[in-house]
């Protein structure tokens, strides 16, 4: 049995003291994790209310964005019916003062008063469709353009360049800048060229 000496050596602890600063020590360590631990659960805390708040809001902002969506189709839908309807009671005017054109030609039996007629309203109806962003695409002397043109036959012109347009069969359209309908063509072949090529292909 190993006896400890009363008197600790010099610079060293009593060993009841010693005890009591580790059991002093351990206490203090615990306390302090707890108190860490309560922290960590109350910055959880936090985090969560926040999480929930930040995914109310994003809700919100979605229900938001989705009537917004459905708000401006039906603003989208109701502009597309008002200018038709707009469109429609502007051509009616056209279709009416084209009624009378050939019922005043047909009564008069004047085959020019007819056509005067016709044309004026023709002139009508190209003013209203001009205001609406139609615009005829220039095909005749240009050079040919697949964007614009469409190539129905070839012609062979000594006179001409190859590849110009030397006739317009329909005549397309272009609205608001975009082609709607290209103009059917026909193309000139300069048989010139043609024939030094297969020349010098021979």
């Amino acid at each position: 049995m190993e006896i400890t000496p009363l008197t600790p050596k010099r610079g060293e602890k009593p060993p009841i003291e010693e005890k009591k600063e580790r059991i002093s020590r351990k206490r203090v360590t615990k306390k302090e994790l707890m108190k860490r631990v309560k922290e960590l659960e109350e910055a959880l805390r936090t985090e969560r209310e926040r999480a929930e708040t930040y995914l109310r809001q994003l809700k919100y902002a979605k229900a938001d964005l989705e009537n917004l969506r459905k708000m401006v189709k039906r603003q989208v839908e109701e502009a597309v019916r008002s200018g038709n309807e707009r469109l429609i009671r502007e051509l009616l005017v056209v279709l009416d003062d084209l009624e009378l054109a050939l019922e005043a030609g047909g009564k008069a039996g004047d085959r020019e008063a007819l056509m005067e007629g016709v044309e004026m309203v023709l002139r009508k109806f190209r003013k209203i469709l001009e205001s609406e962003g139609l615009k005829p695409i220039e095909a005749l002397g240009r050079p040919f353009n697949p964007d614009l043109h469409e190539a129905v036959m070839r012609v062979e012109d000594p006179d001409r360049p190859e590849g110009v347009v030397v006739e317009e069969v329909r005549r397309g359209y272009m609205l608001r800048g975009k082609v709607i309908r290209p103009s059917m063509v026909k193309v000139s072949v300069n048989p010139r060229r043609e024939e030094k090529e297969g020349a010098r292909d021979g």
